[in-house]
């Protein structure tokens, strides 16, 4: 009787374990059934539109790099339910850092009273995310002194968003010129090609001054038309100084005027969003 229920307890864990884990795992974005022919394959592109079109995001990958980690994104895609064990359908889920790969920040993700106050990225201005854009090459020394929108830097150069171990070396913004562009120009969004537009020694406080207010608009409204009371609600509306959107792929991109496209995944509560970027000639 005892080995009987040794061998069916086996069995009943192991059934378990391969519902939970939905045979075939997916290491990599990537994944294509060995048993597909070969005439059936997806085109993957970065341009579109007879080069009109230009995809700026990158692919997420395992040995994408990852903030102060030399072991990059590790596994992050699985299915959880699968048609080769006869489910009615594949259905994957993913588990990663909203930081991770081309990915926008909110102000909540260095201020925490933002954070508590619900300034996360579903409260951006999508106007700003959307609009003529300027991609410039910037001199190819580690401090960027160039103001612009999309910075293509050394960066790009040495490909460092396909390295799996993060670089501290990275170019990037420094505190002075974080104040100049708020100080001197309207940019309200600046976009760079690694996983951070401030320097790795300065992060935090760079972070925590491109993020925080340029003006705080009160706006006074009913709180519903049907209440002929005089009863209002005050919403806090508030403007950042300038979005920061970081990791962009921009190798093989020519400089220039274009219409940028960034839309960040709709996440309530989140201080930052994995998003999708194109520049539109």
């Amino acid at each position: 009787m005892i080995p009987f229920l040794i061998i069916a307890t086996t069995l009943f864990l192991s059934s378990v374990i391969a519902a939970d884990e939905a045979f075939p795992s997916i290491p990599t974005t990537f994944y294509v059934a060995k048993t597909l022919s070969d005439d059936l394959k997806p085109i993957r592109r970065e341009v579109y539109g007879e080069g009109k079109i230009f995809d700026i995001t990158h692919r997420y990958t395992q040995d994408m790099p990852v903030w102060e980690s030399s072991e990059g994104v590790k596994p992050f895609l699985r299915l959880t339910t699968s048609m080769k064990n006869q489910s009615l359908s594949n259905t994957s889920e993913m588990k990663l850092s909203v930081h991770t790969g081309t990915h926008l920040d909110a102000p909540g993700h260095f201020h925490d009273k933002y954070y508590d106050a619900g300034f996360d990225s579903d409260s951006l201005d999508l106007q700003i995310l959307n609009g003529p854009a300027l991609l410039v090459d910037v001199p190819r020394d580690k401090n960027i002194t160039v103001r612009r929108v999309l910075f293509r830097t050394l960066n790009t150069d040495r490909r460092l968003m396909f390295e799996k171990e993060f670089d501290s070396s990275f170019a990037r913004f420094m505190m002075d010129g974080a104040k100049w562009l708020v100080e001197n120009t309207d940019i309200k969004l600046i976009g760079l090609d690694y996983l951070s537009f401030a320097a790795y020694e300065e992060a935090p406080e760079t972070h925590k001054f491109i993020l925080g207010e340029r003006k705080v608009v009160e706006i006074i409204g009913l709180l519903s038309r049907r209440v002929k009371s005089e009863t209002r609600h005050t919403y806090i509306h508030m403007i950042i100084r300038i979005i920061p959107v970081e990791a962009l792929k921009l190798d093989d991109v020519e400089v220039g005027m274009y219409s940028l496209h960034c839309l960040p995944l709709r996440l309530p509560g989140a201080e930052g969003a994995p998003t999708r970027c194109i520049l539109i000639k």
